[in-house]
């Protein structure tokens, strides 16, 4: 199930986004909590079965477009699909609002769009 995120996940949400090799350093990982917290144009959610094991981030450009720019699964449960059910579960819950995008690090999981 995809669920928003909020403060009290920080610690979980900062976990998972240093499994992304762009993410590793503790300063960049603040800065894009403090992005994502801050910023009306970006929006993070978390995968949570019965516990939380991934997340995926987003950002709403000026053309309706939501383009995923994080997406991090615990690594015991990777290639378990669980990439793809966020951003099909994206997909069910925005794409009447907006065109589902990725960017250069994430278009091994969701279609490219021109930006």
């Amino acid at each position: 199930m995809l669920i928003k995120y909020k403060k009290s996940f920080e610690k979980i949400a900062m976990g998972l986004l240093s499994f992304m090799p762009e993410e590793k350093e503790v300063k960049k990982l603040q800065s894009t909590i403090k992005e994502y917290e801050t910023n009306e144009h970006w929006r993070l959610f978390l995968w949570k079965e019965e516990d939380i094991l991934g997340l995926i981030g987003v950002r709403i450009d000026e053309d309706q477009k939501m383009i995923v720019q994080h997406i991090s699964v615990t690594p015991s449960h990777r290639n378990q699909g669980i990439g793809k059910k966020m951003v099909s579960a994206l997909k069910d819950q925005f794409s009447n609002d907006y065109l589902i995008c990725a960017n250069e690090k994430t278009e091994n999981f969701v279609s490219q769009c021109d930006e």
